[in-house]
């Protein structure tokens, strides 16, 4: 069959179409984002008229796509930009209301789950204990167990552009910001690594998101273009390097680096100062990164509830 995910993101949203059904491997069939930074229209907790209006419009277009390509199913969901104003539940209510869509607000534990679902389904279960962590616009999220589904997920409101917006002015940020910014991220993360760190060490430590392909690549791991298949790794002690630079570039630098987009160039740093916080919290010195996230996690959980042959 073929299924829709409209996965709304603090930055992206983004439509992924798969042919799928039980027991075989999504194949992308169509993809089509658009960098909204919904989180950058969050004011005084609220979700601003110009961001509704603006996620209206892209779940018009998303859904008569989906239409376009025979779309049978589509799934749709809001995470952390949504899921923290103030207003996010009734701006949705007027989006379905105007589009006839079902987007609904994912809760950030439910995201470190599906995220963790995929990345089991991706590497299988010789990968043992899996700790997984995402690095979103809005949020992080952390994962870790032995089965399909995480003994702990965890979400925190640690994501790259959050923390660019709210704690980093300068071009490139002053060494105050930089800091005051590591030292706000590593007390977060302290507070949560008993609840991981009780069910044993990982056998397999994974990364998802953007902002870990992006640091991965600089770092030296393959482009894109040489396909899913290929392994990429980002290593704690380059990351380290990186993250002293990063800091020192500015944004339009940062862009000109192998992998890294203009849009998400400001937001490296605080990426590569939350990626190191995580690897050195956890005692991770080499994460792997996974081709499959949250939206593949959304699919097969969807398939795993079809029953026949669908």
């Amino acid at each position: 069959m073929r299924l829709g995910v409209l996965d709304v993101g603090s930055n992206t949203v983004h439509l992924l179409v798969v042919d799928a059904h039980r027991g075989a491997r999504p194949l992308p069939a169509y993809s089509h984002k658009e960098e909204m930074r919904l989180a950058a229209h969050i004011e005084d907790g609220r979700l601003t008229e110009e961001g509704e209006a603006r996620l209206l419009s892209f779940v018009r277009e998303a859904l008569r796509m989906a239409e376009d390509k025979g779309v049978e199913d589509l799934l749709a969901f809001a995470t952390s930009a949504v899921r923290e104003a103030d207003n996010g539940e009734e701006v949705l209510a007027r989006v379905n209301a105007a589009t006839g869509a079902d987007l609904q607000v994912l809760p950030g534990d439910e995201e470190a789950r599906l995220t963790f679902l995929a990345v089991r389904r991706w590497y299988g279960w010789s990968s043992g204990r899996l700790l997984v962590v995402d690095i979103g616009g809005g949020s992080l999220e952390i994962a870790s167990g032995i089965d399909e589904a995480p003994d702990v997920a965890i979400s925190l409101p640690l994501g790259a552009g959050r923390l660019t917006r709210d704690r980093l002015g300068a071009d490139p940020p002053s060494a105050e910001e930089l800091r005051e910014l590591r030292r706000y991220v590593r007390a977060e993360i302290a507070r949560r690594v008993g609840e991981v760190a009780r069910y044993g060490p990982p056998d397999h430590a994974v990364a998802t998101s953007k902002t870990f392909r992006q640091l991965a690549r600089i770092a030296g791991a393959a482009p894109s273009t040489e396909g899913p298949l290929v392994r990429r790794v980002l290593r704690h002690g380059d990351l380290v390097e990186w993250s002293e630079k990063l800091a020192r570039m500015k944004a339009r630098e940062r862009a000109e680096l192998p992998g890294v987009s203009e849009q998400r160039a400001p937001q490296l740093p605080a990426g590569a100062i939350v990626a190191d916080a995580a690897m050195d919290l956890f005692g991770v010195e080499e994460l792997e990164v996974c081709p499959w996230a949250l939206r593949e996690g959304v699919i097969l959980r969807r398939l795993d509830t079809i029953t026949g042959d669908t």
